[in-house]
């Protein structure tokens, strides 16, 4: 089931079950955190989807945002890998009818599993049926699995279904978030995307810069990472979707530095994007930049002369690459 770029589909998505429209209850549900959209993802979404049109009946996803590990580890390194409102577009890509993204929070966190069932699943969203992965667990101190979701169902009306874990090729381990992450900490981004069947991709608005990079010919585009799982640091091939403003829909090419700007400085790391045969404002804008092949670590250099040089080899490594 490979995915390019989301969304064709309308983005059906809603932040609290009280937003939902009517035509949303008697759903089948998926649930799941869906971070990242993998393969493993995509197969419970599929089998959620035949049961649904078995059923007749709308097909939802619901996940939870913030991640609850957020919650519960607000320490620690960030890790997302897709926005909430990229997961919606790619669940909806998948044939997904609407995407539920709960916030999670104390009151969430401090839920029973049995209260969860009868008075979310059961009494306000009347599903038809659920659909998980094999190694899901929700409520309060993770006592909620597939079990339970089994049993107590089948005692209150609804059907559930969990999807096997699905291996990666010539492999018994399984597709899973953890590994994508692991893929992008190594600065392997085609395995990241390989898992996922689509690159991976940081999606922010374009920032205010020293505009430093236009004293040395190469213009970038700056974005913050904010709590995306951060990849190795170090250079880039990129391809960019300008989401809106003046240049929306266009698609650029280009090279990218991810990290700390070791030769100039930086406060936090940041994504800074140069543009192949591109001319144009884009601050405010927001984009979604692909990291497509890494090229090189980060390295400071003696002076700008030095990293101007190193740029322009960086540009063409990265237009070879990226075949333009």
């Amino acid at each position: 089931m490979p995915m390019s770029s989301p969304a064709a589909k309308p983005i059906a998505l809603y932040r609290s079950l009280d937003a939902l429209p009517d035509t949303a209850r008697g759903a089948v549900l998926a649930i799941g955190n869906f971070d990242g959209v993998h393969f493993g993802h995509q197969q419970v979404i599929a089998d959620a989807r035949a049961l649904a049109d078995a059923k007749a009946a709308p097909l939802g996803v619901m996940l939870f945002d913030p991640h609850p590990q957020q919650f519960f580890a607000p320490d620690n390194p960030p890790f997302r890998l897709t926005r909430l409102v990229t997961r919606a577009a790619l669940l909806a890509d998948l044939g997904v009818d609407f995407t539920l993204g709960l916030p999670f929070g104390a009151a969430m966190a401090a839920c029973e599993a049995e209260d969860f069932i009868a008075d979310i699943l059961v009494e306000r969203l009347g599903v038809a049926a659920v659909c998980v992965g094999y190694d899901f667990c929700f409520g309060k101190g993770r006592k909620g699995n597939f079990t339970m979701l089994r049993d107590v169902g089948g005692e209150m009306g609804f059907e559930t279904l969990a999807t096997e874990a699905v291996m990666q090729p010539d492999s018994t381990t399984p597709y899973s978030s953890s590994a994508i992450r692991n893929f992008l900490r190594d600065g392997e981004p085609e395995k990241a995307a390989a898992l996922m069947g689509h690159a991976f991709a940081i999606e922010a608005a374009v920032q205010q810069g020293d505009q430093r990079g236009r004293t040395i010919g190469f213009a970038t585009a700056n974005m913050p990472l904010d709590d995306y799982v951060l990849p190795k640091f170090g250079v880039y091939a990129v391809r960019a979707e300008i989401l809106d403003g003046g240049f929306a829909g266009a698609v650029l090419n280009g090279v990218a530095n991810l990290g700390m700007r070791p030769t100039v400085g930086t406060d936090k790391p940041r994504l800074e994007s140069h543009f192949f045969d591109f001319e144009g404002d884009l601050y405010g804008a927001n984009l979604r930049v692909s990291l497509l092949h890494f090229i090189r670590a980060e390295q400071k250099f003696d002076g700008l002369d030095a990293l101007q040089s190193q740029i322009a080899k960086d540009s063409d490594q990265a237009r070879e690459m990226l075949g333009s």
